[in-house]
């Protein structure tokens, strides 16, 4: 199963990889490249806006993709949104389903699953399974529930 996991720097994606990886939460730097692990589940390349036209090397045979969002970032829900409506209108990604994960559940004034939902216009996406679920990188809440919706779906798919 190919699972590719996206989203802004700073959103929380090595620290979600590595939560799987390592059952632990490290410390992160900005990725400056991109992180490859072989885990239960996964893909994770950076964020950063220099970078982001390299996502689409990683696209082919990509079954599922976790989108991560920084609940609390709000002056970059719509660049958020833009970058994943670029990712999933790519010819390559036309069949993967979506996981977004509402992260950083944990700080105040986070945007809740429903209001993340709306900002990233998922709502009017009828031609493609998706799922938004809230989550807490540093001590793993959600993660693994948002990660068996994708990888059962992923398997109902085949």
């Amino acid at each position: 199963m190919r699972i590719l996991m996206l989203g802004l720097d700073a959103a929380g994606k090595t620290t979600i990889l590595y939560k799987l990886k390592l059952n632990q939460s490290v410390t992160t730097i900005p990725t400056v490249g991109f992180n490859v692990e072989t885990v239960t589940y996964k893909n994770d390349v950076g964020g950063q806006d220099k970078i982001r036209p390299l996502w689409r090397h990683y696209y082919t045979g990509t079954q599922g993709l976790v989108f991560v969002v920084d609940s609390q970032d709000r002056d970059r829900i719509d660049e958020a949104r833009t970058e994943l409506h670029k990712i999933l209108n790519d010819r390559e990604m036309k069949d993967c389903l979506l996981l977004v994960f509402a992260n950083k559940q944990d700080l105040p004034d986070a945007m809740t699953p429903t209001e993340v939902t709306e900002k990233l216009g998922l709502l009017r996406m009828k031609d493609r399974s998706w799922y938004c679920h809230p989550s807490n990188a540093l001590n793993g809440d959600g993660l693994f529930e948002g990660l068996n919706w994708l990888s059962q779906n992923i398997k109902a798919q085949k």
